[in-house]
């Protein structure tokens, strides 16, 4: 097992024909459900922003409070979301704000030109501008509504004072099992709340054990949990790691988050895992998520979806191979 040290770890190479032109270094911890680390790379006690890759511990409030009853599984996939904005999410999402009685002007997260290609375009073909339902954290923003409406509570729902957030501050801290010294504002305005590369794997390996378990908690996780896996496409969207990787595993939920970071939940295994990239490069912690889940005997090495992270070409614009990306030595032994 490698030996954890203060420093990054190299964890992603990107070659250019026979020169190792760049490295992404970073930190990644796999956790039991007992709380002990199993592997790690670099320091476990990086502390880092999980930014979107805790939206099912932000939408545990919903389940345990009782607001969250109702909503269907896909509803509770979108919660925990980072869509694509294509017509599957932004159709939902503008469904569930109709079923609260409540419009786009409601939400708090903001306008997003939508990733997904046939949306975006034909916003533009209509000269429209897009709107707060396009923004990829819109399904999580749209739980907080919810939970806002069931608790009786104001507009607000974004400001770290608001019960919502002090609910899923709670949650957070319990799950992780550390107090956060500090929060930042995410790029959906919604507080993010700082941990270590532990402590978020140990909050994952909490809902990979949650089946096990019969209290109110554990089966909010347990039915989050199974919404994601049951609609991965409406986790992140086609042609995404979030999305292929889950369809490429069995009952395995991933998810992504800004900055580099990843996280994975393997009920199978009982473990958690967390990972930051140091320099937040989307393609080196795709790379590396893949790389701990093969190791770990989950995703075949030769799926589709994993070659596409582990083994992705780099092409120059006629089309021409001039490079891969790949797993450092550290993942790999």
């Amino acid at each position: 097992m490698p030996d954890p040290t203060q420093d990054p770890v190299d964890m992603v190479e990107v070659w250019r024909g026979d020169l190792l032109e760049c490295i992404h270094r970073g930190h990644a911890v796999v956790c039991d459900e007992a709380g002990q680390i199993v592997e790690a790379w670099g320091d476990p006690s990086a502390l880092i922003y999980p930014r979107s890759s805790c939206k099912m511990v932000q939408a545990l409030p919903l389940l345990e409070s009782g607001g969250g009853a109702h909503l269907t599984n896909e509803q509770l996939a979108l919660a925990c979301a980072s869509h694509n904005g294509a017509a599957i999410h932004t159709d939902r999402v503008g469904a569930w704000l109709k079923d609260l009685g409540l419009t786009e002007d409601d939400f708090r997260c903001g306008p997003q030109m939508p990733p997904d290609r046939d949306a975006r375009y034909g916003l533009i073909r209509a000269h429209q501008e897009p709107c707060q339902i396009h923004n990829n954290c819109s399904g999580k923003h749209a739980g907080f509504l919810t939970l806002a409406k069931h608790l009786k509570a104001g507009p607000d729902y974004e400001l770290i004072d608001h019960p919502v957030q002090q609910a899923c501050k709670a949650a957070f801290e319990e799950t992780t099992q550390e107090t956060s010294p500090l929060y930042g504002i995410d790029g959906c305005s919604a507080p993010n709340h700082a941990c270590t590369v532990h402590g978020l794997a140990r909050s994952m390996a909490f809902f990979a054990s949650a089946s096990d378990k019969s209290d109110t908690r554990s089966k909010a996780a347990t039915r989050l949990i199974h919404a994601m896996v049951a609609h991965p496409e409406l986790v992140a969207g086609e042609g995404r790691a979030c999305t292929e990787l889950m369809r490429a595993m069995d009952s395995v939920a991933v998810k992504t988050g800004a900055e580099g970071v990843f996280i994975a939940i393997i009920p199978q295994k009982r473990l958690g895992v967390a990972l930051k990239i140091s320099d937040g490069a989307t393609r080196a912690s795709e790379c590396a998520i893949a790389a701990i889940l093969t190791r770990l005997g989950v995703l075949d090495p030769q799926h589709p979806a994993a070659i596409a992270r582990m083994q992705p070409p780099i092409t120059n614009r006629r089309g021409l191979t001039t490079g891969q990306i790949r797993p450092a030595a550290a993942l790999m032994s």
